[in-house]
């Protein structure tokens, strides 16, 4: 990987002096990005670092811009190298911290926001990973997600996702894994899984890596005064051909990766059912040529994949019952959704 890289701020300053490093991965969102930035600017709590892994386009202006601001890391790729891989950069550039923070550019967090993560973190020390309420930037009274859940047959989505905010509940809860768009891990964890599959590029990474972090023994919060404004898929599209395709390939490599082998040949039936599924519904919707070649490179990956899995299988810290408690069983993927926020 060939970078070139800016540090921004006085050179005297290390770039990992901070508690925390804010992690922010861009392309080509600079509005959404600006935004953002001003957003952790009004923090009441400032004990943090921003890191920026610019994967786009960027002019003189402004890369300027973030000169002005010293407690700031900015870094540039040659090209595009994905969520995933841009995040573990940033990791390396926070070898000092004792806690990550993943952002995305297309999200505006309150005020409190950091103030709750952190307290949220100092009083639930037995779990190393929190999530943030998040809220749809076009509705704040309608919730975007509060928690990543996934289903036995490796479907994932964000708990409460479309319910009205009022409803969810204000007591934290254990959740699958966080949402990456705005979530806290405490570092070592994180480090210790070895970070996000650079393999995955984007979509599903944090559903990867939130099953990871279960299967070596770390615990995850949902913080629900902790909350968010998120756009969603801003730079992306919804339901584009690079959503499909990425999240098509990747949910086949997240089931296959980190399901533990019981659980895994029990419910395989069932991944292939709904395998079968997405090719038909993005076939309904003219994009079968997309899908179908998402699966294909899955399926031509899966030796690497496999050897992926024996690693992570070996080093496995939690029984697979613990594995299936958290997993969401119900007979239809996502039918306990809105349970999740209205009786937790």
């Amino acid at each position: 990987m060939n970078n070139s890289s800016i540090s921004l701020g006085s050179p005297e300053v290390s770039e990992s002096n901070c508690a925390c490093s804010v992690i922010i991965v861009i392309w080509n969102c600079w509005d959404y990005f600006f935004r953002c930035l001003s957003a952790l600017e009004q923090q009441t709590c400032k004990n943090f670092r921003i890191i920026v892994i610019d994967n786009g386009d960027s002019t003189d202006e402004q890369v300027k811009y973030l000169h002005q601001n010293n407690n700031l890391t900015y870094r540039k790729s040659e090209s595009n190298i994905g969520f995933s891989a841009g995040n573990n950069w940033a990791l390396q550039l926070s070898q000092d911290a004792e806690w990550i923070i993943l952002l995305n550019p297309d999200t505006l967090p309150a005020p409190n926001w950091f103030e709750k993560m952190i307290a949220a973190a100092n009083l639930y020390t037995e779990f190393s990973a929190f999530g943030s309420t998040l809220l749809r930037a076009d509705d704040p009274l309608t919730l975007d997600g509060e928690g990543d859940c996934y289903h036995i047959s490796g479907i994932a989505w964000r708990s409460g996702m479309g319910l009205p905010a009022k409803n969810h509940s204000t007591t934290p809860w254990e959740i699958f894994s966080p949402c990456a768009a705005a979530a806290l891990y405490k570092a070592d964890a994180f480090r210790h899984i070895g970070g996000f599959d650079d393999d995955f590029f984007c979509y599903m990474e944090d559903v990867d890596l939130g099953f990871r972090l279960r299967l070596a023994g770390y615990r995850c919060l949902t913080v629900p005064d902790a909350k968010v404004l998120h756009v969603g898929s801003a730079t992306t599209g919804k339901r584009s051909p690079f959503y499909v395709y990425y999240g098509q390939r990747n949910l086949v490599w997240t089931y296959v990766k980190n399901m533990p082998s019981i659980l895994f040949w029990f419910f395989l039936p069932l991944h292939l059912a709904i395998n079968l599924a997405g090719i038909l519904r993005y076939s309904l919707s003219g994009r079968l040529k997309i899908v179908l070649q998402a699966k294909y490179d899955a399926i031509k990956a899966l030796p690497n994949i496999w050897q992926k899995r024996q690693q992570i299988q070996r080093s496995r810290k939690v029984s697979t019952i613990e594995i299936l408690r958290i997993l969401d069983k119900h007979p239809v993927p996502g039918l306990g959704r809105s349970m999740n926020s209205l009786w937790k």
